[in-house]
């Protein structure tokens, strides 16, 4: 009976599935339908490639482990160095440069804005992985962080979603509706296009699960889903739930060098690295952990066990969700994709702007040890904690280095082997894999193609490689860049970490890019090069101004933004500052008459 109410369910929505069932023969001969396997694309925010527990990380990571367990483990992933962009890419198949997100609005020259592959938004005839799987009878649902578009335009809803719970903001407080930075009014969140508020028991993870969850038992249980989730975890402010920030009491004790090195240790037994290679000094400017003071030594390590919290506290709440399909009979038939968008974020709020702190007292914010990861607390692990976390990368988030876009990426479905995959993968790779695997048509290519490979044939161990010693991959956000053919990578480091300069380094033998081959190289670095330039010559990368400085530019973009969403503010302020002068002025033109 039960396969009779199925097949006339499918029967009666044959228009939108026929392309998400498949027919199979019954023991009896009678063919059958069955539904093809549900997507879950769980995206955590500035996650280092070794924050989880299966990558070596010290935060408890039990369900994501456990689906790392039944599934592939990719060791040579890269994404991009911002997250606007990666999730552009991971979304699309596509190019940073041809989805129109190359590169996040925060850091935004006034030079690039509005121009083709800048406009901060997915641009005419770009696709997206909802729009693939809803042509073939998907219900495509999102919660969480969106920041790819800021209009109710440019909301999931317009880019193949069918219900989304959507920040349009590159972050926002966990705890409750307010911005996390002065770049933003508020926070932007919209449900399925419209402004939407936020519940009164709000935390970001639980939210978003919870969210989710609802959707996929209000839409059509007759059709499979794609159920996007880009958590705001690990994104400042790092806040999480004391019971989880409990378990990690003295864990980072010993300071951010030990981690560094802990982590490194791991990396080799775990095979991220190989035995025996250089890793990546602290880079200069950074704060020694023995000249802190104790006080400050206890403020940090406990800022560190936040992070490790709000880690373990996203991953108790993927459990949920796991647990809830399980229950719903649905875990077996469904591909789950978990990585994050890039390294670590170093951004720190105990530098001595005055601007900042100004905002973040005004805004309620508090960065001291008092309340630590709860309500009204800004919490950040700083460029130290950052450059620890990414090991055994160099560097950390806004960088094309190892330690900047080197992320974690597991991949399990039905039909996947548990496997540990050494092979290179890219973001851009993700949308082609899922649609091969689901065996949808590509709807791209009558518009923008997708650039990046079908991962699909490492997964069923068909081939080692997507890759040959040949092919290039790069990334570039901002000036940032790397470029990698065969074992050799050339990168780019801007300001104000890096210098501009284009160095050569053999992966192979250098993961940490510790010894910088250029001019030994000089015909390997030429070559790969020659390949840059032809890169950005076709996907319409824009040069950098001469003099530019992300960290300045964020400046300028937030003081610029600020007057424009306060501009009422300021003529009232000026009306207010006139008549006071035209007061005191009738007031000495009478004394004087």
């Amino acid at each position: 009976m039960r396969i009779l109410l199925t097949f006339l369910a499918c029967l009666s929505a044959m228009s939108s599935v026929a392309h998400a069932t498949e027919p199979i023969p019954e023991p009896n001969g009678v063919p059958a339908r069955v539904q093809k396997p549900n997507v879950v694309i769980i995206l955590a925010d500035d996650l280092a490639l070794m924050d989880l527990g299966v990558y070596g990380g010290e935060a408890s990571t039990p369900n994501i482990d456990a689906l790392a367990s039944k599934g592939a483990t990719f060791m040579q992933y890269r994404t991009s160095t911002l997250c606007s962009p990666s999730r552009a890419m991971l979304l699309t198949g596509i190019d940073n440069h041809k989805t129109g997100v190359a590169t996040i609005p925060e850091v935004l020259p006034k030079e690039h804005k509005n121009q083709p592959g800048y406009t901060m938004a997915f641009e005419p005839g770009v696709y997206t992985i909802a729009d693939q799987l809803r042509s073939a009878g998907y219900r495509t649902l999102m919660t969480g962080k969106w920041h790819l578009g800021e209009y109710s335009h440019e909301m999931p809803q317009a880019h193949g979603f069918d219900r989304s719970f959507a920040l349009a903001a590159s972050g926002a407080d966990n705890w409750e509706d307010k911005p996390y930075i002065p770049y933003y009014k508020d926070a932007p969140w919209f449900e399925d296009g419209e402004e939407a508020d936020l519940p009164e028991d709000f935390y970001s993870s639980e939210f978003i699960v919870d969210k989710m969850i609802d959707y996929i038992e209000e839409t059509d249980p007759s059709k499979p889903f794609l159920a996007y989730l880009p958590f705001q975890a690990i994104h400042i402010p790092v806040q999480a739930p004391d019971e989880f920030i409990r378990k990690y009491d003295g864990y980072y004790n010993d300071g951010w060098d030990e981690l560094r090195q802990s982590r490194f240790e791991r990396a080799q037994e775990i095979g991220l690295i190989k035995k025996g290679v250089a890793l990546a000094p602290m880079h200069s400017g950074l704060r020694r952990w023995q000249d802190l003071s104790e006080v400050d030594r206890e403020v940090y390590a406990r800022r560190m066990e936040v992070n490790a919290a709000m880690i373990e506290a996203m991953d108790y709440h993927v459990g949920r969700f796991i647990e809830y399909l399980k229950s719903e009979g649905e875990y077996e038939n469904t591909i789950f994709v978990v990585t994050s968008d890039n390294g670590p974020e170093p951004n720190r709020a105990d530098h001595g702007d005055w601007r900042l702190d100004f905002w973040l007292h005004t805004n309620g914010y508090n960065i001291g040890l008092e309340g630590l990861g709860g309500r009204r607390s800004w919490g950040f692990i700083g460029p130290e904690w950052a450059t620890a976390a990414a090991s055994p990368g160099a560097l950390f988030k806004f960088y094309a280095t190892e330690g900047g876009i080197r992320a974690p990426l597991i991949v399990t479905g039905p039909g996947i082997a548990p496997a540990t995959i050494q092979s290179p993968a890219m973001v851009a790779d993700i949308t082609p894999t899922i649609v091969e695997w689901l065996e949808i048509p590509d709807i791209s290519q009558q518009a923008v193609a997708i650039t990046g490979r079908s991962l699909l044939p490492v997964l069923r161990g068909e081939k080692e490689s997507v890759y040959g010693e040949d092919d290039v991959r790069v990334i570039e956000v901002s000036g940032n860049t790397a470029l990698y053919k065969g074992d050799y990578k050339i990168t780019r480091s801007m300001p104000p970490v890096g210098d501009g300069r284009w160095r050569l380094f053999n992966m192979s033998v250098d993961p940490g890019e510790t010894v910088d081959i250029r001019s030994k190289f000089t015909g390997v670095f030429d070559e790969l090069l020659d390949e840059y330039q032809r890169y950005a010559a076709e996907m319409g990368v824009l040069e950098m101004p001469p003099g530019y400085d992300s960290f300045v530019q964020v400046d300028k973009n937030a003081t610029e933004r600020w007057l424009k969403n306060n501009v009422m503010v300021l003529v009232i302020f000026g009306l207010f500052v006139l008549a006071v002068l035209w007061g005191i002025y009738l007031m000495i033109r009478r004394v004087f008459t």
